[in-house]
């Protein structure tokens, strides 16, 4: 079976996870703190980063970092994972739901625009399955209703729009290290900033509050890195411009040869980094083109079949139509760096057989 994602971990994250382990230092150290510059330097143009221990994390520390709290209202997509909407409401603050781009995935900002209220304080698209949101426009419409935006750069390691990395587009970037994604640290976050205030108030934050020992300034948590995730990090991040590169050509290659679906755009300004390679199969059904791949071999996965706000944990009834077509089309079929030519060629044959049966 060739698996829809696979983490690639070798001797260099071993090596360095062994030199950590021999220091004696295992907790949040220097390690964590070159793990920051490093991505700040690679990834996110210079902004100033602070490392946490899961993307969730990241979204959660960010959002109480710009001041958000009870009463607040922050628009999300209800097409994502969970984590975007419950990092909103664990701040305290309440998730507003609005409909996506059928053609990225990602936040719709005119859909955005039309849920603010008075309440209103952020804006947090999703750069979804590695596709940079309308960064440009919500900039525009977040000074327009002085409203911070946050980005949830959780799947989109060195995406870009218009040559300026995800992460360094709003007032807060978030990103997660999961062992998926396109980078991984084996858990962790990063949180990513132009402003230092933000920057401190996240330090304080993941580590109790305090900058020196029992001087707490605020109430905080610890959701602080460890020297050991950071070391992995600090190896991946290095390796994240062959992987992307790697990524667009093994997606290039499917866009070439693949029939008879629909697949993914790239907007023009965008650079897409595919964490996800993701295609829509109207007049499928979802299960059963799924079925059909795994019987030929090829591993994929639906992201995701049940909007966030229709989930239990929310519970809502809302009309966001491309929202709910998308989650009843999408199909992400495996893109990721191990894929040799035979992978790519076994998926595109089973792909094209399975749509051509089904037509």
């Amino acid at each position: 079976m060739i698996p829809a994602a696979k983490p690639i971990i070798g001797e260099v994250e071993r090596s360095a996870v062994d030199r950590v382990l021999a220091s004696g230092g295992v907790a949040q150290g220097p390690e964590v703190a070159a793990f920051e510059r490093e991505f700040g330097d690679t990834v996110v143009a210079g902004r100033e980063c602070v490392a946490v221990n899961s993307g969730t994390s990241a979204l959660h520390m960010a959002l109480l970092a710009l001041g958000i709290t009870r009463g607040d209202e922050v628009i999300v997509p209800s097409f994502t994972f969970a984590a975007t909407a419950n990092a909103v409401a664990l701040a305290g603050a309440t998730p507003v739901f609005a409909d996506i781009d059928p053609a990225s995935f990602c936040l719709d900002p005119a859909a955005a625009e039309a849920a603010i209220t008075a309440r209103t304080r952020a804006i947090m698209p999703v750069h979804l399955y590695g596709h940079p949101a309308a960064m440009d426009r919500f900039s525009a419409l977040a000074t327009r209703h002085e409203l911070f935006l946050v980005e949830d750069a959780a799947q989109a390691h060195s995406a870009a729009l218009n040559g300026v990395p995800v992460g360094a587009l709003g007032d807060a970037g978030c990103f997660s290290f999961y062992p998926t994604k396109n980078m991984t640290s084996g858990e962790g976050g990063m949180v990513t900033t132009a402003s230092p205030g933000t920057a401190r108030t996240v330090r304080l934050l993941r580590n109790q509050g305090m900058e020196q020992r029992y001087r707490n300034e605020i109430v905080g948590f610890n959701t602080r890195m460890t020297d050991i995730h950071a070391a992995i990090g600090r190896v991946q991040v290095g390796k994240l411009p062959g992987w992307t590169l790697q990524r667009q050509q093994n997606a290039a290659f499917l866009s070439e040869n693949l029939e008879n679906v629909v697949i993914p755009n790239t907007a023009p300004g965008a650079t897409h980094v595919y964490h996800q390679y993701t295609i829509r199969v109207p007049g499928h059904d979802q299960d059963a083109f799924v079925a059909a791949l795994a019987a030929r071999g090829v591993g994929s996965g639906v992201y995701y079949p049940i909007p966030v706000h229709a989930l239990p944990s929310f519970g809502m009834s809302l009309d966001l139509p491309e929202t709910a077509r998308a989650a009843r089309e999408v199909i992400s079929l495996p893109v990721h760096p191990s894929l040799d030519q035979g992978d790519l060629d076994t998926i595109v044959e089973a792909v094209n057989a399975v749509a051509k049966a089904g037509a």
